[in-house]
C-alpha cells in the first residue's frame, strides 16, 4: 500500500516547488514509510510514499516510462499482474523488475484506459501523460482504495489518497459542504462523491477521471458496475461447490507478498472462512489476531480463539478498554473527515496489533453485502412483502397514521416496538431502506439543526443520494436494491474507509478476498433463495463452508464489531462530550441548536433515552471541524509554486 498525491498547475509556466510536494508526501508518510519520491516538471508535480510489499528492490515511484512521457503514482495491488506481464511481454513490452507497478504502467501504454477492465485487485492511481498534458485518476471497482481531488482558489488541481494531502495547499478552500454534513449525520460517513469540503470530491469507485489544465472541472466516467439483471441458476450443492472454488482462488491470489502476511479473525463466518482457506493454501501456521472488549456483552474473543485452535493458527489478541480518551482524538486525525462508525476503535486496535508481526493482513469484509448477511436485509424483505399486499395509495395513509400514533417504546420488548415498522411500511422500498440504515433519524437531525443550517440545506435530505443510486438499478427486487445501495454507499463510505484509514495509520496493507470483483459479480447474480433461506442469511456461503468450519461458528448469531457507546457516554466519555457542549468547534459552527443538544445530553445522562450514536457522531464531527481549521495545514514556507523563468 502507498500514499499518492500531486498537483496540476493552472498554467504550464508554473512548476511546483519540491518543498511543497515533499510536504504533501509527509502528510501521507504513515501510508508509505519505506520510500518517498517526487516528480516535478513545468505545470505538474506528483508525489509517492511507498509501503513495500512486492519487489522490494524495484517498483520505486513515481515511475517514469515511455521515454519520459508517462509518470505513475499508484496505491494498491494488482493480483493478476504476473499473467498480465506475460501477456504484455508477448506483444513486445520489456520489464526491469517484477513489480505490479511496472505492469500497470505498461498495461496503460498498451491498452489505454481499457486496461483497468483487465485488473483484478484494489487500486487508486494517478497517471500523467506528458505528451497530451492530461492527468488520469483511476479508482478500483469497489472503492477499496481512496482518492480525493479538488481545486484551489488559483485554479490548481490537487489530488491525494487522503484529504490531509490536499489540505497542505494554502489555496485550498475549506468551506464546509452543508449537504455533506446532512449526509454524514444521516449515515455516519460522508458518501461518494462528496467530501466534507465544498471544493473537494472523492472519485467514486469504478470511475476514471481525465483532467487537462485550463479546462473546466472534469466529470468522472464509470468503467464497471454490478449487473443486477444477471441471474445464476443451478442446484444448491453445485452452486456451493462453485462458490468455494471462487473463494479459494480469490484467497490464493491475495497470498502473494515478499513480506510477512496474516489475517484478522473475529470468529465470524467471513473472517473464519478466509483463515480456513489460508490455512489450506499456506505451508506454515497462519498468523491471526483479534480484538475484544472488557464488556462481555460485546466481546467475541471466545469464538476467535475457537477458530484459531481449530486451524492451529499463531494467534494473538488484545482487549479494548474505555479508559482514557486519547484514542478518540486520534480517530479525528486518522480519518480527517468526520467518521461516526464507532467500530473504527476496535478496527484501529486490531490493525495496530497485526502490524507488530505482519505487514499484510487479509480480512473478511464484504461477505455481508455480497451474500446478504445483514439482519436488516431479512427485515427489509419481510416489510416489502407486506407493502406488496396493499397499493401505495392505501398503504401510505394507513400505516403513516398508525406510525405517528403508536408510541415510541425503546424500553419495551422488541415485539412491542412497532412504531418504526409501521412507519417503514408507509414508505417505498428505497425510502424504507434509507431509514433502516440511517444512524440518526431525520426527526432527530431536524431537532438538532439550527434554523440557519436548515435554511442552508434548502430542503435537501440524504435520501436523495439513495434515490439517485436506485434509479441506476434495473431491478424491482427489494433485496437486490438494498444490496446495490450498500455497494454504492455503505461499503465504500463506511466499511472500506474504516479499514483503509485504520490500517494505513499503522502502515499495514489489508486485502479483501470476498471483494474480488469476480466473486461480487457471481454472488450478486445468485437467486434470493441462495442468499436468504428459511430466515438464514448468507445461506449459500455457509453451505459452501460446511466442510471447512465448525457448525457452531457458521450458524451462530451474528454479533458484529459493536462498541458500548451507551455506557461510555455515561462514563469515560462524559468529560470529552461536555467540552463539545462548551467552547468547541461544533458549538461555534452555527450548524446546531445547542439548547436542543443540551436537552439530548440530559436525556442520555438521566437514562430517559439512549442517544449514544448521536453523541458519538457529534463528538467525531467536532474533532474533524477542529482539524479542518484553515490555520492547521498552511505550510510555513511560501510561495508553494515557482514560476518558470
Amino acid at each position: 500500500m502507498c500514499g499518492i498525491a500531486g498537483i496540476v498547475c493552472s498554467t504550464v509556466e508554473r512548476t511546483p516547488e519540491r518543498g511543497f510536494l515533499e510536504r504533501m508526501g509527509e502528510s501521507l508518510a504513515h501510508r508509505g514509510p519505506d520510500q518517498s519520491g517526487v516528480y516535478a516538471a513545468p505545470g505538474v508535480g506528483i508525489v509517492h510514499r511507498r509501503l513495500s510489499i512486492i519487489d522490494l528492490v524495484h517498483g520505486r515511484q513515481p515511475m517514469v516510462g515511455g521515454d519520459g512521457r508517462w509518470v505513475l503514482s499508484y496505491n494498491g495491488e494488482i493480483y493478476n499482474f504476473r499473467e498480465l506481464k506475460q501477456e504484455l511481454a508477448g506483444i513486445g513490452y520489456e520489464f526491469e523488475g517484477h513489480s505490479d507497478t511496472e505492469v500497470l504502467l505498461q498495461a496503460w501504454r498498451a491498452w489505454g484506459r481499457a486496461c483497468v477492465e483487465r485488473f483484478i485487485g484494489m487500486f487508486a492511481f494517478a497517471l500523467w501523460d506528458g505528451e497530451t498534458r492530461e492527468l488520469h485518476l483511476v479508482r478500483d471497482r469497489l472503492g477499496i482504495k481512496p482518492l480525493y481531488y479538488g481545486f484551489t482558489r488559483e485554479g490548481d488541481f490537487v489530488f491525494g489518497s487522503e484529504l490531509k494531502a490536499l489540505l497542505v495547499h494554502p489555496g485550498l478552500e475549506r468551506e464546509l459542504d452543508p449537504l455533506a454534513i446532512e449526509e454524514y449525520l444521516a449515515l455516519g460517513y460522508v458518501p461518494d462523491p462528496r467530501s466534507i469540503l465544498k471544493r473537494v470530491c472523492t472519485l467514486p469507485p469504478a470511475h476514471t477521471l481525465c483532467f487537462r489544465a485550463g479546462e473546466s472541472e472534469p466529470a468522472p466516467q464509470p468503467y464497471w458496475d454490478v449487473d443486477l439483471e444477471a441471474r445464476r441458476e443451478g442446484g444448491e450443492g453445485e452452486q456451493a461447490e462453485a462458490l468455494r472454488e471462487r473463494l479459494v482462488d480469490a484467497v490464493r491470489l491475495r497470498l502473494v507478498a515478499d513480506v510477512p502476511l496474516g489475517a484478522f479473525l473475529s470468529g465470524g463466518v467471513d473472517s473464519s472462512a478466509v483463515v480456513a482457506l489460508m490455512s489450506e493454501a499456506m505451508p506454515a501456521a497462519v498468523q491471526t489476531c483479534a480484538i475484544g472488549f472488557d464488556d462481555p456483552a460485546f466481546d467475541e474473543t471466545k469464538y476467535s480463539r475457537q477458530v484459531a485452535q481449530h486451524f492451529a493458527t499463531d494467534h494473538d489478541e488484545r482487549i479494548v478498554h474505555a479508559a482514557g480518551h486519547e484514542m478518540f482524538g486520534r480517530l479525528a486525525e486518522v480519518y480527517d473527515a468526520p467518521f461516526a462508525d464507532s467500530s473504527a476503535l476496535p478496527t484501529y486496535a486490531v490493525c495496530e496489533l497485526a502490524r507488530r508481526r505482519v505487514k499484510v493482513a487479509l480480512s473478511g469484509d464484504g461477505g455481508d453485502e455480497v451474500f446478504a448477511g445483514y439482519r436488516r436485509y431479512r427485515w427489509h424483505l419481510r416489510e416489502s412483502r407486506v407493502r406488496e399486499l396493499l397499493p401505495a395509495g392505501l398503504r401510505k395513509p394507513v400505516f403513516g397514521v398508525l406510525g405517528r400514533l403508536y408510541p415510541k417504546a425503546d424500553w419495551a420488548p422488541q415485539v412491542l416496538r412497532a412504531k418504526t415498522t409501521l412507519q417503514a411500511l408507509a414508505r417505498d422500498t428505497v425510502e424504507a431502506y434509507f431509514h433502516t440504515v440511517s444512524s440518526i433519524p431525520q426527526s432527530v437531525r431536524q431537532r438538532l439543526y439550527s434554523a440557519r443550517f436548515r435554511s442552508e440545506l434548502q430542503g435537501y435530505s440524504a435520501l436523495e443520494l439513495f434515490r439517485e443510486h436506485a434509479r441506476r438499478a434495473p431491478t424491482d427486487d427489494p433485496l437486490r436494491i438494498a444490496q446495490y445501495l450498500d455497494l454504492k454507499t455503505w461499503l465504500p463510505g463506511d466499511i472500506l474507509t474504516k479499514v483503509d484509514r485504520a490500517s494505513m495509520a499503522h502502515a499495514l496493507e489489508v486485502r479483501v478476498p470476498l471483494l474480488d470483483h469476480r466473486v461480487v459479480e457471481w454472488g450478486m447474480a445468485l437467486p434470493r433463495r441462495h442468499k436468504i433461506h428459511d430466515g438464514e442469511g448468507k445461506y449459500l456461503l455457509k453451505r459452501a463452508l460446511e466442510r471447512d468450519l465448525p457448525h457452531e461458528i457458521i450458524y451462530r448469531r451474528k454479533q458484529g464489531f459493536a462498541v458500548p457507546l451507551k455506557q461510555w457516554f455515561r462514563g469515560p466519555l462524559v468529560e470529552p462530550f461536555e467540552q463539545v457542549l462548551g467552547d468547541s468547534a461544533l458549538a461555534g459552527s452555527g450548524f446546531f441548536d445547542m439548547d436542543a443538544l443540551q436537552a439530548l445530553w440530559r436525556e442520555h445522562q438521566s437514562g430517559v433515552g439512549d442517544h449514544g450514536t448521536v453523541l458519538w457522531s457529534l463528538l467525531m464531527l467536532n474533532g474533524s471541524l477542529e482539524r479542518l481549521s484553515p490555520q492547521r495545514f498552511v505550510p510555513a514556507e511560501a510561495p508553494n509554486i515557482r514560476r518558470q523563468a
